[in-house]
C-alpha cells in the first residue's frame, strides 16, 4: 500500500472511531435514542468510507485476504511483540485458544495502541463491509467436484494379502534385527565408554538379552507397577514371577543405563557444535528416528481420510525440546506432529517439533508441518485431509488444494467475521472465497469450519435432546452442514492412535530424554503392528487378536517363553455317544455361561463335552458345534 493511500486508511479509521466515540457519549446521555445514534455512527463511516478510491480499497481488502507468515492470527506460531526472552526456541501457545488480534503492519495506525476498536482489522472477512457475502441455507450452493482418489500405492497393509503373521513379524516390520542390531553396536559402545577406568569391564549385550528387554519392558505396559524393581520383590504383595523367569533386575538395569541410540563418537562431534546453526538437536535419537518414519510408511498405506494433529510424550527433564500444551491431557513433554490414518488410527508419518527456527523462511509451523507431512508424492492426489483450528487458513488450504488434496477443518471465531448474534439452534449461514467455503453453524456452540470440498448444505440432519418451553425434554432433528458430520467422523484418526497407545504405554521415568522416545518409539511400533493384525484379520474374515492379547502373544515371543495363553480348545471327535443339550443350573437365569462359538451368555450346555452353547431358534450354536467339519476343523488348525 502506498503513503497516500495508508493515510487515506488511517483517516478513515480515525473519523469512524471519532463517530464511534461521540455515538457512546450520546448513549450516556439519552438511552432512548440509540436507534439514531446508530444511524449517526453509520452515516458518518459511510461519508469517510466515500474519500478512498476503489484502488485503495481494493489494496486494503488484498492485504485483509491474503496469507502472510506476518499475520499472527493466520499463523498462531508467531512470536510475539512482547517476549520476556530472546531465544530461537521458545514455548508454543496452546493451538486450541488465541486471544492475540495483533494488526498487519501495513493497516496499523501510530494511535493502534491507545484506541480500542470494535473491528478486528488484522482479520480477513471481518469488515463491516464483507457481512454481505455470509448467505442462508435456503441459498442454494454449487457442490465442488469430488476428487479423484489416485493413491500412489493401495490403500491398506503393504504385505502379501494371503501372509499369516505372527505378533512378533509385525513387530519385526517397525523394529527389524538391522535396526536392534544398530541400536545394540551403540549401546555396547556407550556402555564400554561409561566402564572406562572401573574395576569390572563392560560385558556386550547380545541380541536375545535385548529382544528380552523389550519383551519386560512392553510386558510392564501391561501390569503396571510404581517401579521397575517392584516387579523382582519377593514380597507377598508383589508375588510377579514372570519377569524373573526371563532376566534378573540386575540385568535389566543393566541394559536400561546403558541403552543409547545413536555412535557416541558422532554425539561428541555434534555436540562440539553447540551454539553453530549446524548443531543436530535430535542428533542422539536420530538413527531410530528415521528408522521407525521410514517403517511406518512402507508397512501401510492410508485411505482417503485422513488427519494432523499434536501428539505429547509425557517428560518432566529439563530440555529445550520440551513444550507445554495447556488443553492437552499431557500438558508438559515433546511434541510431536502426527498424520494417522482416520479408519484406523495407524501412525504413518511424524516428526519432532524441534522450536522456532529459520522465522524468515517459515510460513508458521502449522503450515510447514501439514506440508512436510501431507506429502503428494509419497501419498498420492485425492485425499481428504481433516485439521483443527491451529492448522486451516486459507493460503494452507488453496496450496493443498493446487496439490490435488482436498482440504476440511474448524476455523477460528475471530477469523471469519463470526456474528454474536442470537440465532435458532441448527441455523447455517456461509459464503464462498475462490474454491474456499466457510459455514457457520449454530449449535449448542458456535461451529465455525471451512472446507474445499464440500457443499455448504446437503439436507441432512442431526438429533440432539432439547428443553422445550414446558420443560420437557425431547429429540429434535435439526439442520447440519455435511463439513461437520465428516469433520467428526473423520477427525480422530490420532486421538485413535492416543488412546491405543495410552491404554498399554510403556513409557516410564527416566534420566535420558532420548530414551523417553525410544520407549515412544516402541509404543507406536506395538500399535502400528496390532493395527496391521487387524487388517489383515479383517480382509481374511477372521477374529483379531484384542490388542491386550496380541501384546501378550508379542511379550511370550519376544522372551521365547512360548504362548502366553492355554491352547484352544480342540473339539471332541464324533463317537457313539449321544450329545443331549442341558441346563447348567436348575434355574435357566442364574449361571449362564459364554457360548464358546458366539460368545452370547446361554444357559444351555452340552453333558458330553462340557460346553456351554446356545441352543435357541436364531442362535443353534449347539447343532452347528457337533456338525462335522464346521468349527472343531478350525479350531484343531
Amino acid at each position: 500500500m502506498d503513503a497516500c493511500n495508508k493515510e487515506k486508511v488511517d483517516r478513515v479509521l480515525d473519523s469512524s472511531e471519532e463517530c464511534v466515540n461521540s455515538g457512546e457519549e450520546q448513549d450516556e446521555t439519552e438511552e432512548s435514542d440509540s436507534s439514531s445514534d446508530k444511524e449517526s455512527v453509520a452515516s458518518c463511516v459511510d461519508s469517510a468510507v466515500e474519500e478512498i478510491s476503489i484502488d485503495c480499497l481494493d489494496t486494503v481488502l488484498d492485504e485483509f485476504s491474503d496469507y502472510d507468515a506476518s499475520d499472527a492470527d493466520w499463523n498462531p506460531e508467531v512470536t510475539p511483540r512482547k517476549k520476556k526472552r530472546s531465544s530461537l526456541f521458545s514455548i508454543s501457545p496452546s493451538p486450541a485458544k488465541s486471544s492475540r488480534s495483533a494488526s498487519p503492519a501495513s493497516v496499523q495506525s501510530k494511535k493502534g495502541k491507545d484506541r480500542k476498536s470494535s473491528v478486528s482489522r488484522s482479520l480477513p472477512f471481518s469488515l463491516s463491509i464483507l457481512e454481505d457475502k455470509w448467505k442462508s441455507a435456503d441459498e442454494p450452493d454449487i457442490e465442488p467436484i469430488q476428487p479423484l482418489f489416485k493413491p500412489r500405492l493401495t490403500p491398506g497393509p503393504q504385505l502379501v494379502s494371503n501372509a499369516s503373521c505372527s505378533p512378533l513379524q509385525y513387530f519385526e516390520l517397525f523394529f527389524s534385527k538391522s535396526v536392534m542390531r544398530t541400536i545394540l553396536a551403540n549401546s555396547n559402545a556407550y556402555g564400554a565408554m561409561r566402564h572406562e577406568g572401573t574395576k569390572k569391564p563392560w560385558q556386550d549385550i547380545s541380541l536375545k538379552d535385548f529382544k528380552s528387554f523389550l519383551a519386560l519392558v512392553i510386558y510392564m505396559g501391561l501390569l503396571k507397577c510404581f517401579t521397575l524393581t517392584d516387579y523382582w520383590r519377593k514380597s507377598h504383595m508383589y508375588s510377579l514371577p514372570y519377569p524373573a523367569l526371563i532376566m534378573s533386575s540386575r540385568k535389566f538395569m543393566y541394559i536400561s543405563k546403558a541403552l543409547h541410540l545413536s555412535d557416541p563418537k558422532v554425539d561428541a562431534e555434534n555436540d562440539a557444535k553447540k551454539g553453530t546453526p549446524e548443531y543436530d538437536r535430535l542428533c542422539r535419537i536420530k538413527p531410530l528416528y528415521q528408522d521407525i518414519r521410514d517403517a511406518c510408511r512402507a508397512a501401510f498405506h492410508p485411505f482417503q481420510n485422513i488427519s494432523i494433529d499434536e501428539r505429547m510424550v509425557a517428560s518432566k527433564a529439563k530440555n529445550r525440546l520440551k513444550q507445554y500444551m495447556k488443553n492437552k491431557p499431557t500438558k508438559w513433554g515433546y511434541k510431536l506432529f502426527v498424520l494417522a490414518d482416520s479408519l484406523c488410527g495407524y501412525t504413518w508419518d511424524f516428526f519432532i517439533y524441534e522450536g522456532k527456527m529459520n522465522l524468515e523462511q517459515s510460513k508458521g509451523i502449522s503450515y510447514d508441518a501439514v506440508m512436510i507431512l501431507a506429502n503428494e508424492r509419497l501419498l498420492g492426489s485425492g485425499y481428504k485431509l481433516f485439521v483443527d483450528n491451529f492448522y486451516t487458513s486459507p493460503k494452507l488450504f488453496r496450496d493443498l488444494l493446487a496439490k490435488r488434496i482436498r482440504a476440511c477443518g474448524t476455523v477460528r471465531a475471530n477469523r471469519i467475521g463470526h456474528s454474536k448474534k442470537l440465532a435458532p439452534r441448527g441455523n447455517i449461514r456461509w459464503f464462498r472465497e475462490d474454491n474456499l467455503l466457510f459455514i457457520e453453524w449454530k449449535d449448542k456452540r458456535d461451529v465455525l469450519m471451512c472446507s474445499t470440498f464440500h457443499k455448504a448444505f446437503n439436507g441432512d440432519t442431526i438429533k440432539r435432546n432439547v428443553k422445550g418451553a414446558d420443560g420437557v425434554w425431547a429429540i429434535q432433528d435439526f439442520p447440519v452442514p455435511a463439513a461437520v458430520l465428516d469433520y467428526n467422523k473423520h477427525m480422530g484418526g490420532v486421538d485413535l492412535s492416543d488412546a491405543l497407545i495410552s491404554f498399554y504405554t510403556v513409557l516410564h521415568k527416566t534420566r535420558r530424554w532420548y530414551r523417553s522416545f525410544f520407549y515412544h518409539f516402541v509404543d507406536i511400533a506395538v500399535v502400528n503392528a496390532f493395527i496391521l493384525h487387524q487388517q489383515m484379520a479383517k480382509m481374511k474374515n477372521q477374529k483379531p487378536l484384542t490388542q491386550k492379547a496380541f501384546r501378550e502373544a508379542l511379550v511370550a515371543e519376544l522372551a521365547g517363553t512360548g504362548p502366553p495363553s492355554a491352547p484352544a480348545q480342540i473339539r471332541p471327535i464324533p463317537t457313539t455317544d449321544s450329545h443331549l443339550p442341558k441346563y447348567i443350573s436348575g434355574d435357566s437365569s442364574i449361571g449362564r455361561r459364554k457360548c464358546k462359538i458366539c460368545t452370547f451368555k446361554t444357559p444351555v450346555m452340552c453333558a458330553t463335552c462340557d460346553v456351554p452353547l446356545c441352543f435357541v431358534p436364531k442362535r443353534d450354536c449347539f447343532t452347528s458345534w457337533h456338525e462335522p467339519g464346521s468349527c472343531s476343523e478350525s479350531e484343531e488348525e
